[in-house]
């Protein structure tokens, strides 16, 4: 994925279908600089990590 299209699902008012490893999460806030994104799975909301938008992948 790219900043953009991160920026884009982040601003969505519809939930994209977003992984991680594998993993379903939720796309909280984007840090463009750092190319960066701060997601939760969907599985444990409470944990926050920061990860790279290279590494998300948006499922159709």
């Amino acid at each position: 994925m790219d900043n953009q299209r991160a920026r884009e699902i982040i601003s969505s008012l519809v939930m994209a279908n977003v992984t991680h490893n594998g993993n379903k999460v939720y796309m909280e806030r984007l840090n463009e600089p750092d190319q960066c994104c701060v997601i939760h799975y969907l599985n444990d909301p409470v944990t926050k990590i920061n990860v790279p938008v290279s590494s998300l992948i948006e499922n159709q």
